[in-house]
């Protein structure tokens, strides 16, 4: 089933969403890969303030490649995403409510999905130019010295993604292959 969801994300409306569900979401994501998530969570071991609002925030784990004359941004796909899982629990725990990338996360980050009311998406691999066309703003708010991996402020209208875990820790994943895994039996 597709859903439209918007920015922020709040608990309400991530309790809407089950694996396997395919969304549309409009509003504002954070671009961040993981040389972004190691000096986020370093401020939050100093006790220091986020240069994001955490809160009901979205990240894709995505490092853009340039823009071209007349575009908001280049080509922007997932980045696979266990590359954050050792900075993900700590960030789910300050509020972020979801994050886009792809393939498989550790149990740590299905754990802090859980008990945080988070969500994960998947986007396709391979479709970076389709996804970067669902940018319609695009705006470095950190750590600029990174460059393809420094902290963006993204406004998406109907950027693609599916469930991949949901906060009761679904997992579209284990689902598919215990599905194909029936379907091979009744063959």
């Amino acid at each position: 089933m597709e859903k439209r969801i918007t920015t922020p994300l709040t608990k309400e409306k991530i309790k809407e969403l089950k694996a396997g569900d395919s969304v549309l979401i409009t509003g504002t994501i954070y671009a961040a890969r993981d040389a972004a998530h190691k000096r986020l969570v370093e401020l939050l071991e100093k006790g220091e303030s986020l240069p994001i609002e955490a809160e009901d925030a979205v990240v894709y784990y995505v490092g853009p490649t340039p823009e071209k004359p007349g575009q908001v941004i280049g080509s922007a796909g997932p980045t696979t995403s266990y590359r954050m899982d050792a900075y993900s629990p700590k960030l789910i725990e300050k509020g972020l409510r979801a994050m886009i990338g792809k393939g498989i996360r550790s149990s740590e980050v299905i754990e802090a999905i859980k008990k945080n009311t988070g969500v994960y998406f998947g986007a396709i691999g391979g479709a970076a130019a389709l996804i970067g066309k669902s940018v319609v703003k695009s705006e470095i708010v950190a750590y600029e010295d990174l460059g393809a991996e420094a902290i963006r402020k993204l406004e998406v209208v109907d950027f693609p993604a599916v469930v991949i875990i949901d906060c009761q820790g679904n997992n579209l994943y284990e689902i598919g292959q215990r599905e194909y895994k029936e379907y091979e039996k009744l063959k």
